[in-house]
């Protein structure tokens, strides 16, 4: 493995690592006792608080509200992102936005990385075949002129045999040596 493919897939690897522990502490958790509808002030500790995926514990007043779910992040009114918990309440909410930002940027540069280098394997096998096919063609011809300078060759000493001039020909018309 290239050291592009090990990124990715570490990258990826984290990425499905924080996914599942969000996702699992988040909708899977089932609470054993039926809450009312205004739970979240209820809970005293960040534990307790993340464990339900709708609240939302600051550590600014130490106290569990609901979730602002009509905002993606939660406005500073109701807590700040340093100080917000959610579903964890080890990681708060702008170390996680940072590295899912960092690690869904280093998964979309290792993709694109990875298209460029098989682009580029691509263009390189052209010419490659390109120089291939006119060495083979090249090849032929030079078999070609070969074979035709073999037969001149052929007719030219048949010729020099006909008027006897090829040196070591017993045709009658040979000059005699040491005569």
């Amino acid at each position: 493995m290239s050291k592009t493919e090990r990124g990715i897939m570490s990258s990826l690897l984290v990425f499905v690592a924080v996914t599942y522990v969000l996702v699992s502490r988040a909708e899977c958790h089932t609470s054993t006792t039926p809450t009312p509808l205004n739970s979240c002030k209820a809970f005293s500790t960040c534990d307790s608080c993340t464990q339900n995926p709708k609240c939302l514990w600051c550590m600014t007043n130490d106290t569990c509200t609901d979730y602002p779910v009509s905002y993606i992040l939660p406005p500073p009114a109701v807590c700040k992102l340093s100080q917000a918990r959610w579903g964890v309440c080890r990681v708060n909410f702008e170390a996680l936005i940072i590295a899912m930002a960092v690690l869904g940027g280093t998964i979309i540069i290792s993709i694109a990385v990875c298209c460029c280098c098989c682009c580029c394997k691509k263009r390189q096998s052209g010419p490659d075949r390109d120089e291939e096919r006119f060495a083979r063609r090249r090849e032929e011809i030079r078999q070609r002129a070969d074979e035709r300078k073999v037969e001149r060759k052929v007719r030219h000493d048949d010729i020099r045999k006909k008027y006897g001039l090829v040196p070591d020909s017993d045709h009658p018309y040979s000059k005699f040596e040491n005569e």
